[in-house]
């Protein structure tokens, strides 16, 4: 069922049993494979496991969630809140389901108590606005963040073994590796990837190829923070474009290890703002940024 209105909301918290509620913006739709698992899981199930669907931007309810770079799951029971999971991780929605069954189960069979909860980032991201306001204009703040950009080693580049070959030059080239993923995209995480490329004809190949098998994610930094990591990346790795950076650079990964478009080995992002915005959307966890704010001699930092 899609959710998009107030009455429909107020009957999926009425529905008996465990209801999952995936959360989607506008530019991506609800996540397709997601869809299919929950499907296979309903058939194992049976009847007391509901699916729905709910576009942020069509319910003030869902406001708070509007702008989120990635899918978030939100499970209720009993009108309540009871887990929540995001992104599209398929084995830990299948094993948050089969959990919050069970207990749900117990809840109505054996009278436990339900454990509810409140979505925790959420709650962080309230507190940290509180902070922000107890503050006045006169207080200091200091914001350290560390120069950080997401680089995908691709899947033509993993197919033929050349990945350990690019992190060895990584490191030797003086860039610090921060997190290293393997992990094979879906297709709507590479749309939301190429979205400003969705106008020209290889979108859809570049679609295809990236989620055609896994890729290697690296988030990626300079140790002593001075330089722009962001552009240090996109020079070390060439043009997108094999035969310019073969003519241009030819010792960047793209002229060593890329073969023709769209196989050209590695990705980069192109500006500060387009890397903080996909690392925030493969890696929702992962946080750059310290606000240090200093008030009567009390130093109070803000991870």
């Amino acid at each position: 069922i899609n959710i998009n209105n107030q009455e429909l909301w107020e009957e999926m918290l009425n529905s008996k049993g465990l209801t999952v509620v995936d959360v989607y913006q506008n530019w991506c739709g609800p996540c397709k494979p997601v869809v299919s698992l929950f499907r296979k899981i309903k058939l194992e199930v049976g009847d007391d496991l509901h699916f729905a669907t709910a576009e942020a931007d069509s319910l003030d309810i869902l406001e708070k969630y509007r702008g989120k770079c990635e899918p978030t799951f939100l499970f209720y029971a009993g009108g309540e809140l009871v887990a929540v999971v995001r992104g599209a991780n398929g084995p830990l929605l299948h094993k948050t389901i089969l959990d919050q069954l069970d207990a749900e189960n117990k809840v109505l069979e054996q009278g436990i108590e339900r454990k509810v909860i409140k979505d925790a980032a959420l709650s962080i991201e309230e507190e940290s606005v509180s902070q922000d306001q107890e503050y006045g204009e006169e207080d200091e703040v200091v914001l350290l963040e560390k120069s950080c950009t997401l680089a995908i080693i691709k899947p033509d580049a993993v197919a033929h073994g050349k990945v350990d070959d690019i992190i060895l030059k990584v490191q030797e080239a003086g860039f610090e590796i921060l997190t290293n993923e393997e992990r094979i995209m879906t297709e709507a995480e590479t749309r939301y990837l190429y979205q400003k490329r969705s106008e020209e004809e290889i979108f859809e190949k570049l679609v295809q190829h990236m989620s055609d098998g896994p890729c290697r994610l690296l988030i990626i930094s300079w140790p002593e923070n001075d330089k722009d990591v962001v552009a240090a990346w996109r020079d070390f790795i060439g043009p997108s474009d094999i035969e310019v950076a073969k003519r241009e650079n030819p010792e960047s990964l793209r002229a060593q290890y890329g073969t023709i478009m769209p196989f050209n080995a590695v990705h980069g992002s192109e500006n500060r703002e387009q890397a903080n915005r996909e690392i925030e959307f493969f890696f929702p966890n992962f946080k750059i940024s310290v606000n240090v704010k200093e008030k009567a001699g009390v130093l109070i930092l803000n991870i």
